[in-house]
């Protein structure tokens, strides 16, 4: 079909869709309120279900309410039927996806539910269904036209539940107060819980492969021991064992500037004094701050009597991901 015009195909999807989304904003008053507070007074889990595209939206729906503090998870009608209603208890409060609102499978969970005496609150096209009637709440997401041409596929209908679910999900979020922290507890292998939960003493070198030299230490010598342990830096630590300084390459650089004997000079003698440090048990996200503001690449972390428990730079950063 060399002359179909498939931008402007799009150009309509997209249109119809929006307009459909526009229309959620005059359907919100009284349902969704009470849908809300259903929802954030439940002791227990929020089941979702739904069948087809609906059930499709509604696995989608229960993760997004996983992640941001209301506990959820999806049930499939079908298997609910046979054996899964045992996963839904009298603590719980349930959210039905049905574009009809009659969708049989979902219909006939309705008696169980209601035995079970528990909040039923419905996503569905249409506010005079069997399910719409059933809920304490049912949030309307009907639309006039489809985005498909032929009117049949779910398309403008199934975007408009999403986004009702999303709405959900924002709104019992910031109800609850939940934080970037909270995310990132439920997220703990996504690059924001890396960022937020780890700390330095997660990724620092410590103990035989921390590099330390004393001052009177020639710096040559130290040059050695920071080519064994490979940071770039060596600590300078006084007689106490306190971090005295500290040694980069940079420092090594600007030490050959000055055309000083690097085989006779102590490391006394061209270290830096009052380096950055950083306190033991802190983000490491907090110690790439520290080294992106100072334009520094490494770093030594302290405990609370300024003693040297270990060292980083920003390759341990990069590879543990909080870069």
């Amino acid at each position: 079909m060399p002359d179909f015009d498939y931008t402007a195909s799009a150009r309509r999807t997209i249109a119809l869709e929006r307009d459909a989304v526009d229309s959620l904003l005059t359907r919100l008053e009284g349902h969704f309120d009470t849908a809300c507070a259903t929802l954030i007074q439940c002791p227990g889990r929020i089941v979702v279900t739904g069948m087809g595209k609906s059930g499709h939206i509604g696995r989608k729906i229960a993760a997004t309410l996983a992640s941001t503090g209301s506990p959820a998870f999806f049930v499939h009608p079908g298997e609910a039927s046979h054996g899964d209603m045992g996963m839904i208890t009298a603590q719980d409060v349930v959210i039905a996806l049905s574009n009809s609102g009659n969708t049989a499978e979902v219909v006939t969970l309705l008696p169980l539910i209601k035995r079970l005496g528990i909040p039923l609150i419905s996503i569905t096209g249409n506010p005079d269904s069997t399910l719409a009637r059933a809920a304490v709440a049912n949030l309307h997401t009907g639309v006039e036209q489809e985005a498909c041409p032929l009117n049949l596929a779910p398309t403008s209908s199934t975007t408009t539940a999403l986004v009702m679910g999303d709405a959900l999900a924002i709104a019992l979020l910031e109800a609850r107060g939940f934080s970037a922290e909270d995310f990132a507890f439920s997220h703990p292998g996504g690059s924001l819980g890396r960022r937020l939960l780890l700390l330095v003493d997660d990724i620092m070198h410590s103990g035989e492969q921390m590099p330390l030299v004393s001052p009177e230490t020639p710096l040559r010598d130290a040059l050695l021991e920071m080519t064994r342990k490979g940071l770039g830096l060596t600590g300078v630590t006084d007689g106490r064992g306190a971090l005295a300084g500290i040694f980069t390459d940079g420092d090594l650089r600007r030490t050959l500037d000055q055309e000083i004997d690097i085989r006779e000079a102590r490391i006394e003698q061209v270290m830096t004094p009052r380096c950055k440090t950083v306190r033991r048990g802190v983000l490491a996200a907090e110690a790439l701050k520290v080294m992106e503001d100072s334009k520094i690449s490494g770093l030594f972390v302290v405990d609370e009597s300024g003693l040297p428990v270990g060292a980083l730079n920003m390759h341990d950063l990069l590879r543990a991901g909080v870069v």
